[in-house]
């Protein structure tokens, strides 16, 4: 007997408070994070699918927090993410641009950088996905200089790291000089003490851990299969009900619609652990276990951002071949809720589009209203969520894979 939208919606409710307790954080590394992974896995094996749990080395991090004090006077500062700690007294030397940058001798000054330095997130050093020159260019001239600590003022970089203000310029556990960072209004006001000692203290602590992603599989043919990914992982800071509880919701939503799914077309359920965390260990993880196997995967589905009471659902197709595009419109379409909206690329279909398979990827049409305002803030919470939009993206889930396995069948 089918599930029912009420019963799916009482257990989205009960999902959804369990991925966002108050005290709970699902930053890669973390118990939190662990207790997630471990719940789904749980969760998803009593709908009769097998599981795997494949774990990684990590690193979790503990801030105690950040100041900083010059000729008296206090500026508040926040340990960049990942960073190690510092507690040092030197000069002050600012720093806006790339010829700024190259020019300076460190000579153990502190490094304040702001203006067109800062107007980016850096990508890790070692991010092996995106990592334009400019980004290598910045880690590169800092590493050779080697000034004790960096102060970054920083405004806003909607598209990296969403709404928070300000933004960490530097989030890298592979990065080894101590950072913090600041309001670019604030930097304005510290750069007017260049050349003088300032106090700089950042109490944090790199922890080694462990995390894992969580693989459910069922069907018949595991070669001729269709991938469902949504992150688990939450960045440090947020609930993350919307980024990403709320596709982890539908994929578990999913798998109970599948409870008794018995064809031949393979069915893979992932909880990817590290979308939001600097170095995307389960992504790598992921790519390097299917190194020679991404020929098996019909599609690759990536759900991220689902929910969000304003707007509808969207979705977006990449590479697709014409037959399995129109089955997905076909099936899509059919709900009121989804509609075909634009390309993006910063999810975790990128995996998949990477290496040429057919991607298909599901978040909201006010995307850009949710990075603007509440992406990776406290303001990600279960009440900004409608739970009948997961349930019904559940429901168009179940009717591609039937429609999908309908396809290779005839």
């Amino acid at each position: 007997m089918e599930t029912s939208p009420v019963l799916l919606d009482a257990k989205a409710k009960h999902y959804l408070k369990r991925l966002c307790k108050s005290n709970f954080n699902r930053r890669v590394g973390s118990e939190g994070n662990r207790a997630a992974t471990d719940f789904f896995e749980e969760t998803i094996a009593f709908f009769e699918f097998s599981t795997k749990s494949t774990s990684f080395d990590c690193m979790d991090w503990e801030d105690q927090g950040a100041s900083l004090m010059v000729d008296g006077k206090k500026f508040e500062v926040h340990a960049s993410p990942y960073s190690l700690g510092c507690d040092i007294k030197a000069p002050l030397v600012v720093l806006s641009t790339m010829e700024e940058l190259a020019a300076v001798e460190a000579a153990n000054n502190i490094f304040l950088l702001r203006g067109e330095l800062t107007k980016e997130q850096l990508m890790p050093k070692n991010f092996p996905f995106y990592n334009p020159e400019h980004h290598q260019r910045i880690i590169q001239l800092l590493e050779s200089k080697n000034p004790p600590a960096i102060i970054t003022a920083t405004s806003r970089d909607l598209e990296m790291v969403g709404a928070i203000y300000p933004f960490p310029m530097i989030e890298d556990g592979d990065f080894d000089i101590p950072s913090v960072y600041m309001t670019a209004e604030a930097g304005d006001k510290l750069a007017q003490y260049e050349g003088v000692d300032i106090e700089l203290e950042s109490r944090t602590k790199r922890i080694p851990s462990t995390g894992s992603n969580v693989i459910a599989r069922k069907g018949e043919n595991p070669d001729q299969r269709v991938v469902f990914v949504a992150h688990i992982d939450a960045r440090m800071g947020t609930p993350g009900a919307s980024d990403n509880a709320s596709g982890v919701i539908v994929l578990l939503l999913l798998a109970e619609l599948l409870e008794d799914y018995s064809g031949d077309l393979g069915v893979e359920i992932v909880a990817m652990n590290g979308e939001d965390y600097y170095s995307n260990p389960g992504e790598q993880q992921y790519i390097a276990l299917n190194k020679d196997h991404f020929s098996e995967i019909l599609l690759g589905i990536n759900i991220d951002d689902v929910g969000y009471s304003k707007g509808r659902t969207a979705f977006s197709l990449y590479d697709t071949p014409e037959t399995i595009a129109s089955i997905t419109k076909r099936v899509f379409l059919d709900y009121e809720e989804l509609v075909e909206g634009e390309a993006w690329y910063t999810g975790d279909h990128g995996i998949f589009i990477l290496n040429q398979v057919p991607a298909l990827a599901i978040t909201s049409n006010e995307m850009a209203e949710l990075m603007r305002e509440i992406t990776h803030t406290p303001n990600d919470t279960p009440d900004i969520l409608d739970r009948t939009k997961l349930v019904q993206t559940a429901y168009a889930l179940r009717d591609l894979v039937y429609g999908i396995e309908e396809h290779q069948r005839a």
